[in-house]
């Protein structure tokens, strides 16, 4: 019996041949050929009413930039879902939107269906998310030139907590779960260039190297939230 994928991704994008290699390599191919998630490209110009398949128009209102326009959208959204549209968690990629965070990847990571569209140019006709119900999402608060690059960091944080993709254990102790970060890694070789690993990981005491990675941890999240409130020209540790 062929085993049903447990959530199948559809993306809206302009520029479709920009998921072609990455979706094709690591985790996100892993997710695919176990078949724990099937992922969908559409081409919103597919859906476009005139000879030109324009997606986008000058801002009421004036200003610099295009806008993409409200119809190819909804309607190539509308389409796709059919009578899941109301069902399906649909995120739209924006600088404005609400930040994404691994809480957020693993309550999509427990849908049946997901709906990623990508803007581009200067945004979206705000119809759109009012049409059909989507959430703006954002990876970080600066400006990328499309909404795809977001999609595939999304992608990639939902695929890899799929049962089985990974091992269980591998994200037992995530980085960025609730307000924390995950604390420094070592390997082989022991020393390198003068550095060496800490003693306490070699000790085979795990309860002290559990606390020592709590310390450290808590370190690495202080360090980072002086270098996020520090003013800008003053980023030194």
């Amino acid at each position: 019996m062929t085993q049903q994928p447990s959530l199948h991704i559809d993306i809206f994008t302009l520029f479709p041949g920009m998921f072609e290699g990455p979706f094709r390599e690591s985790i996100v191919a892993r997710a695919v050929e176990s078949g724990q998630a099937t992922i969908a490209l559409h081409d919103i110009r597919d859906w476009t009413h005139d000879r030109h398949r324009s997606v986008d128009d000058r801002p009421y209102g004036g200003g610099a930039g295009m806008v993409m326009m409200a119809p190819p959208v909804v309607e190539s959204v509308e389409s796709v879902l059919g009578e899941d549209l109301e069902k399906t968690r649909i995120l739209l990629m924006s600088p404005a939107g609400v930040r994404f965070t691994q809480g957020m990847a693993r309550e999509i990571a427990g849908s049946a269906r997901l709906a990623l569209i990508c803007g581009h140019y200067e945004g979206i006709d705000a119809r759109v998310e009012t049409i059909l119900g989507a959430e703006t999402v954002s990876i970080g608060d600066y400006v990328l030139t499309g909404g795809e690059l977001p999609a595939m960091v999304i992608v990639d944080a939902v695929a890899r907590l799929l049962p089985g993709v990974i091992r269980a254990e591998s994200t037992d102790e995530e980085s960025h779960e609730g307000a924390g970060v995950e604390y420094p890694h070592f390997t082989r070789p022991v020393e390198y260039r003068g550095e060496v690993v800490p003693d306490i990981l070699l000790s085979g005491h795990h309860q002290n190297i559990r606390e020592w990675r709590a310390a450290q941890a808590a370190e690495v999240l202080e360090r980072r939230n002086q270098r996020e409130t520090a003013p800008p020209g003053d980023q030194t540790e």
